[in-house]
């Protein structure tokens, strides 16, 4: 039975930006190839954390929402755990309200993508009146 999960993993931040992509695309791949279907990624980007992790105070955040089979779980996050760039990881499943609140999120960040391109003008003309 396929079920939508929602993961992030926070990357060590002595990567490179090729490093970290190179990384989320290692489990993009992964995903896809263990018969799952990617349905959104977001790049959180560099962040504080609450509490050090292995000596370090920041690390790259990504999200990664997919539907997939309960059993690709156990095996992608066996290799978060090998995988040293890797400092946390969590991944949950979604219910139908999550997924509908998931959805709405998207919409909502796809909205405000595309509106401050409309504003940007408006914006312009206003500071010179």
């Amino acid at each position: 039975m396929i079920k939508q999960y929602e993961t992030v993993f926070i990357a060590t931040p002595v990567l490179s930006d090729s490093q970290m992509k190179e990384a989320v695309a290692k489990y993009t791949e992964y995903i896809k190839a263990k018969g799952g279907e990617i349905v959104y990624e977001e790049d959180w980007g560099l962040k504080q954390l609450a509490y050090p992790i292995d000596h370090k105070t920041s690390g790259f955040y990504h999200l990664i929402e997919f539907k997939a089979n309960p059993e690709v779980i156990a095996k992608l996050e066996t290799q978060y755990r090998r995988d040293e760039r890797i400092l946390r990881y969590l991944t949950v499943a979604l219910d139908k309200d999550a997924v509908a609140y998931a959805e709405k999120r998207r919409n909502n960040k796809m909205a405000k993508a595309a509106a401050p391109a409309e504003e940007a003008p408006k914006a312009e003309e206003t500071t010179e009146a």
